[in-house]
């Protein structure tokens, strides 16, 4: 090879995986990057040290065409998983509420009505969701009912035509700014999900105050008090725990892809940081123990950006199994939250400010490491798999 042709690796693409995409997954992965840069980026700080997010953003989203974009029909996109992938590592390279608030109105509650419901459900309700003029949300975890949701206590019976729903459901990301909630319930003909929208007698929402993660994102707790729903308020097609399970795992999917956009924003800020930074007379990127965290941040950003194009290629193909999501959730998670610790070390003092994005990513990880199934979970779920005993059964 001469020194005309040689290839040099570049710091932000070191494994050159831009290469393997498509053209329209780099036109759609620079449009969001873009949104993000715009609209997020300059602001974040400030919405999580207030502990809010705009509601204007759903719309606006929306408009930028990522909601429910993996589905087909009603107002959404059409795109592929991989595509979708690709939005969310840039959403969350932005803030992991803002990737929260997509993943929830797509892959929960809009893919919940999408897959489980009623040709009248999805026509009222997708593209409302779609657009953003409508908000979402899903309520299955409960206060003793997380890991477990086979344990869940709220209840739905029948009376006459109409359902009577009871019950509390906890940590619902969108919950008191949704128009609409999806809520699963125990019934005696299974585990059932039903359509409650904001207003309805007896629904109510607190949201969760002092958290000190996922602040630009509204989480809340769900308050279901004898609440009566028609008869099409109930998703027909769900009659058992594989109805939520199946929307889990869609989120699961945009996780995997998610936490490696918050790991890459960290390893961005510490290797812009680090040559900026001087130190007895010369950039701390000159010194052998920086170059050595900077070395592994890299390597796991790029590790785990290939570990979600593969998992997002075998999903287009109809080749995905849920125990893979499980790993790639587990490893990405993990490895972005082992990022986030490098960066905010090489970042010093600084990185413990919200004039960089560091210490805002990791506080959020430590929320991403446990909701759509802790870290546990999804290693016991690996270890079934490899061994064909549920340890957690």
């Amino acid at each position: 090879m001469t020194a005309a042709t040689e290839v040099k690796a570049r710091p932000t693409d070191f494994l050159a995986i831009d290469s393997l995409l498509s053209d329209e997954e780099l036109a759609i992965r620079d449009v969001v990057r873009a949104f993000v840069s715009d609209r997020v980026v300059p602001h974040v700080g400030d919405w999580f040290e207030q502990g809010t997010i705009p509601r204007e953003l759903a719309a606006e989203l929306g408009k930028l065409g990522v909601l429910g974009m993996h589905l087909d029909g009603y107002g959404c996109a059409g795109a592929s998983a991989t595509a979708y992938g690709l939005a969310c590592l840039e959403l969350e390279a932005g803030d992991s509420g803002v990737r929260s608030l997509v993943s929830v109105q797509g892959s929960l509650a809009m893919f919940a009505i999408h897959r489980w419901g009623s040709e009248e459900q999805k026509q009222h309700w997708l593209p409302q969701l779609a657009a953003g003029d409508a908000i979402g949300c899903f309520g299955l975890t409960e206060p003793d009912a997380g890991s477990d949701p086979g344990a869940m206590r709220t209840r739905a019976r029948r009376d006459g035509s109409d359902w009577i729903l009871h019950g509390q459901k906890m940590w619902i990301t969108n919950g008191s700014v949704a128009d609409v909630a999806v809520v699963w319930a125990r019934t005696d003909e299974g585990v059932r999900g039903f359509l409650v929208p904001r207003g309805t007698r007896g629904f109510t929402t607190q949201d969760i105050h002092k958290k000190l993660s996922l602040r630009a994102s509204v989480t809340s707790e769900l308050l279901l008090d004898d609440v009566r729903l028609p008869a099409d308020a109930l998703l027909p097609q769900a009659t058992s725990l594989r109805g939520p399970l199946s929307c889990l795992n869609e989120a699961r999917y945009g996780i995997v892809w998610g936490a490696i956009g918050a790991a890459r924003a960290c390893f961005e800020s510490a290797l812009r940081y680090s040559q900026e930074r001087i130190v007895f007379g010369k950039p701390i990127a000159a010194t052998q123990l920086q170059q050595a965290k900077l070395a592994e941040m890299a390597m796991e950003v790029n590790r785990g950006t290939l570990l979600a194009l593969h998992l997002g290629r075998l999903k287009d193909a109809g080749r995905l199994a849920p125990e893979q999501v499980s790993m790639g959730k587990l490893a990405n998670v993990n490895a972005a939250l082992a990022v986030a610790r490098t960066a905010r070390q090489v970042l010093g003092a600084n990185g413990i400010t919200l004039e960089y994005p560091v210490i805002r990513h990791m506080n959020n990880l430590e929320s991403v490491v446990t909701y759509e199934g802790t870290a546990d979970v999804h290693a016991l779920v690996v270890g079934g798999a490899l061994t064909g005993h549920q340890a957690f059964r």
